[in-house]
């Protein structure tokens, strides 16, 4: 499960970079309840903050960067972000953008796995974070759809220590790796890594990308709400035993995610 004790190595914050912000925020809101706070509208910067019952889960920024798709960026918390960067070079990642400060509130950079799966991380300052998780309308997984799950276990095990076991996906679908932060127990699951064939990941053309799962009390009604504002479904609603109700779903810019209500028990 993901915590706010935001523990080297697990989660700790994600945003979307969106073509149209203002469509965004309403989108999020009706789908998973979130108020939209702006950080101000300038011809540089656009983007806020999304919050939940008054707690702050996620960001939202103005997509700037030439050809990219609009997409959720997953940081993880780490407490060198300049160790991390060149633990990323030596296991054969690229550098995306250079670790930097925000201000007063931490420092972030930006990396691309072998496969060109992007992630973050996020060395604390004043800010640690996302403040809720695990809870409908907030982050409860991470999940990495990769063509490699070997060379995928090698590259994050490397820089962040991360330890995998192994589970079997229903139907005979082959297998599921758990993804656990180092010296946690496994209570501290915090995501997967999915192999599936180059010709799947269509969204971005055979590129491995990750992807959040969100927390929502009724899956069916989340995935209306995604329907009736302008989103569709890639997946779902669908019971995984064990798992519980899961849709994965594209919001009205092609930007994808997991609705997911949990099995009881």
């Amino acid at each position: 499960m993901i915590t706010t004790d935001l523990t080297p190595g697990s989660p700790c914050w994600l945003d979307l970079g969106a073509p149209d912000v203002r469509a965004a925020a309403a989108f999020y809101g009706a789908v998973l309840g979130w108020e939209y706070q702006s950080m101000g509208e300038s011809e540089d910067m656009e983007g806020g903050m999304f919050q939940k019952d008054g707690k702050t889960v996620a960001g939202l920024g103005k997509l700037t960067e030439e050809g990219a798709r609009s997409a959720w960026m997953v940081y993880y918390t780490v407490t060198d972000a300049d160790a991390t960067t060149q633990a990323v070079e030596r296991a054969g990642g690229t550098v995306r953008v250079a670790p930097r400060d925000l201000d007063e509130w931490g420092r972030m950079a930006q990396y691309s796995d072998p496969s060109g799966a992007q992630f973050a991380v996020w060395q604390p300052g004043k800010n640690s974070g996302f403040e809720l998780a695990d809870e409908p309308g907030s982050l409860s997984w991470t999940e990495l759809l990769t063509t490699d799950t070997a060379a995928a276990k090698e590259f994050y095990g490397a820089v962040f220590g991360w330890r995998f076991s192994e589970m079997e996906l229903p139907g005979g679908a082959g297998a599921y790796s758990l993804i656990t932060p180092a010296d946690l127990p496994e209570e501290r699951m915090q995501g997967g890594l999915m192999q599936l064939r180059e010709q799947d990941l269509t969204l971005t053309n055979g590129r491995p990308y990750w992807h959040p799962v969100f927390a929502v009390a009724d899956c069916d009604a989340a995935v209306a709400k995604v329907t009736e504002n302008g989103g569709s479904v890639q997946m779902g609603p669908e019971d995984v035993e064990g798992v519980g109700r899961l849709a994965v779903c594209l919001d009205p810019s092609d930007a994808d995610f997991v609705v997911l209500t949990a099995a009881r028990g």
